[in-house]
């Protein structure tokens, strides 16, 4: 007898990824609604013995790599579609620059490795660092030697020895010589100065993952020039171009559909829209929040779903992605998730633009459908139909 898995191995389309799946197989059942009677009265009698549930475990699922998407109500009308891009947040990259010029003569990191927020990635010797230091330690014995000034002049004046101006004149020396000692060191902190005051700390602002390296060992670098990019792949965004009559009808926190090039998607939110249009594409920019570690630079497709100003074509109208739409025995169908697996389900065709189907009747807003490799479903599906017979 043959084995449902080796029965996988003969499909045509997508077989070689259910082959070694277990728990994957025809429920033998339940079967498709009565068909309505044909223009001569007869129904139709191929469908009949069609059956329309997949008993499917969800270890198969994800191995056949099957996408699922949750449909809402909304026509053509209602989506946006544009291209977009994911690129670092705001917060989400830093450039890593040396506070004073000199030569790298340390290396702790290379492109690629991880970086925790303030970690020393490399060292330069600089001597601009060394005058640095010698003010930061002049600064702090004149403003020593003033509040010992001070100290005596307060016991004079106490003693009815020194006069009051001698001893005001010593206060205000005392707190000159303090502000001054506070900017040294403000200065040598901001650089980065070590120790010993002979070099500089090249550290890291963020946590992340060093992106570009423009530093080699014993190079001479310039001040706050670009030695490292780090970026947070946890802090993206994603920037879409829209134009600018659909650009009026976003509002911040509306929902968008992120589709990745594996065909993933991912729920995603409006942060905001540019008020402006770009002078180049004359579009404007619409910045989504999206959850999760996206590469910077991966060109997605989005779909938005603006709150207002949507134009459908029907107040049922559900909007699937075309590859999600089957034909089954004649029929278009769409397979709708269950507890067990899948459901053929029979749906009604509207209009199609942009890799996007209309579904005028046979679905519900809140379904969840199979989009990504549904065409694995309906092989499966027809296949068992035939072993039945």
């Amino acid at each position: 007898m043959i084995t449902k898995d080796k029965r996988l191995l003969g499909t045509v389309a997508g077989g070689m990824l259910l082959a070694a799946v277990t728990g994957f197989g025809v429920a033998r059942c339940t079967a498709d609604p009565a068909p309505a009677p044909t223009a001569e009265g007869e129904t139709e009698a191929a469908s009949e013995a069609l059956p329309s549930t997949l008993a499917i475990s969800p270890d198969a699922i994800k191995a056949a790599e099957i996408g699922v998407e949750t449909i809402g109500a909304g026509g053509l009308g209602s989506e946006i579609i544009s291209q977009a891009t994911v690129t670092a947040a705001p917060s989400g990259e830093a450039i890593v620059t040396a506070r004073a010029g000199g030569a790298v003569t340390r290396l702790f990191k290379r492109l690629g490795d991880p970086v925790s927020a303030g970690e020393t990635i490399a060292i330069v010797q600089s001597r601009d660092a060394a005058q640095i230091a010698a003010e930061r330690i002049a600064a702090d014995a004149r403003s020593t030697l003033a509040q010992k000034n001070l100290h005596r002049e307060k016991t004079l004046f106490d003693q009815k020895v020194s006069a009051r101006v001698d001893y005001e004149q010593a206060q205000a020396e005392a707190a000159a010589a303090a502000a001054e000692a506070q900017r040294a060191r403000a200065a040598a902190s901001a650089a980065q100065v070590t120790r010993d005051g002979s070099s500089v700390i090249v550290a890291s602002p963020i946590s992340g993952r060093i992106t570009a390296e423009n530093a080699s060992l014993g190079a001479f670098v310039q001040p706050e020039t670009e030695l490292f990019r780090v970026a947070d792949p946890s802090k993206v965004q994603i920037e879409a171009a829209v134009g600018p009559a659909d650009a009026q009808r976003l509002s911040p926190g509306d929902r968008a559909i992120i589709e990745l090039p594996d065909g993933r998607t991912i729920d995603a939110r409006v942060r905001a829209v540019t008020p402006g249009l770009s002078g180049d594409t004359r579009s404007a920019t619409a910045v989504l929040d999206v959850p999760g570690a996206l590469q910077p630079g991966l060109a997605v497709r989005v779909r938005l779903l603006p709150s207002g100003g949507a134009a459908t074509t029907g107040p049922a109208t559900i909007v699937i992605a075309d590859e999600a739409l089957q034909t089954l025995e004649g029929r278009e169908v769409v397979f709708v998730r269950t507890k067990q697996g899948f459901r053929a389900q029979r749906v009604t065709v509207g209009q199609r633009s942009a890799g996007r189907v209309e579904i005028l009747s046979g679905l519900k807003s809140g379904q969840i459908v199979a989009t990504k490799n549904a065409f694995l479903l309906k092989a499966e599906l027809g296949k068992g139909a035939g072993e039945e017979e």
